[in-house]
């Protein structure tokens, strides 16, 4: 077992590392082509091998679109190691393990219990004396196809991580404003249906990528479940609100919020596992103490409110 997720993780690292290859040639091949289509002159660094990359033209078409988990289109065929990472997603369901930090308090295992009934087909597991490679090879041995690990600070969540198995990637979000089931009154249970969910303002590529990695936590839902799960985002704050809804005299819709809601603040996407720690490449890092941070937006092209939302 060992031996064959060590060759398995030795072609994915081999797969992905012959990413920037293809794309450069694939670059110069779009560059030549659209030089011919629209008569131009041939740029300076392609007119050494431009009838070499001209007869390779001739046989190349548009291939299969791009993996629609990533939730963009690029043609020519060739996939990469995001494909890979959610290639059997919507074909089969994923399967879910959430556990905390070390020791965790009361209120933490609460939120805990929250998450294994907001998410679909997963399941909670004590942390105890574990150490983080004998869970993550635990969970590839039974097919685990994401691992959550909730932190806190004095009781109160402020840290999630998603680990997608079985090579990544890691992403790690802060929590804010954590409003638990607990901590509402008379809410009565919670429904188990497959939910439908809702993303709203992910426009940029990171934001598409953050997006995926967020919705292949859920299986498809039925089309007539009535749970919604939402993820807004505004100002790279992403709204977590969970809702059910009713049809009131035939056409009109009443929500009801089930609980629990919160912020996530995405600051680092690792392509790597959890048991690697910082021998793995890093896709994105938040860098908050640059010039221009306070004026950027890394999910959305604008502040995500529009003048008809005031």
């Amino acid at each position: 077992m060992l031996r064959r997720q060590a060759r398995l993780r030795r072609e994915y690292l081999y797969r992905k590392s012959l990413e920037g290859k293809k794309r450069y040639i694939q670059d110069r091949k779009d560059r030549l082509k659209n030089s011919l289509e629209h008569n131009t002159p041939i740029q300076t660094d392609l007119k050494k091998n431009a009838l070499d990359l001209q007869k390779k033209l001739e046989w190349e078409d548009e291939g299969p679109q791009r993996a629609v988990a990533i939730g963009t289109e690029v043609g020519g065929g060739g996939g990469t190691h995001e494909d890979d990472e959610y290639r059997w997603a919507g074909v089969e369901d994923p399967k879910v393990m959430i556990t905390t930090s070390r020791d965790p308090s009361s209120r933490l295992k609460m939120f805990a219990k929250e998450l294994r009934l907001i998410i679909p087909n997963s399941q909670r597991m004590n942390r105890g004396n574990y150490e983080m490679k004998q869970l993550l090879h635990a969970c590839r041995a039974n097919d685990i196809t994401d691992f959550i690990v909730v932190h806190e600070h004095r009781g109160v969540p402020d840290n999630l991580v998603i680990c997608h198995l079985p090579y990544g990637p890691t992403s790690y979000f802060t929590m804010t404003d954590v409003v638990m089931r607990h901590d509402i009154p008379k809410l009565g249970t919670m429904s188990e249906q497959y939910p439908h969910l809702i993303f709203h303002n992910f426009k940029t590529k990171l934001g598409t990528r953050v997006m995926s990695i967020l919705k292949h936590l859920y299986p498809v839902p039925k089309e007539d479940s009535r749970r919604v799960i939402t993820f807004a985002n505004h100002d790279d704050y992403i709204s977590f609100k969970h809702h059910t809804y009713k049809k009131v005299n035939g056409k009109d819709i009443e929500l009801s919020e089930v609980g629990p809601r919160f912020q996530l603040k995405l600051y680092e996407i690792k392509l790597g596992t959890l048991d690697l720690g910082s021998a793995v490449d890093t896709e994105w890092a938040l860098r908050p103490y640059m010039n221009t941070a306070l004026k950027r937006r890394f999910l959305s092209n604008d502040d995500g409110w529009n003048q008809d939302d005031i």
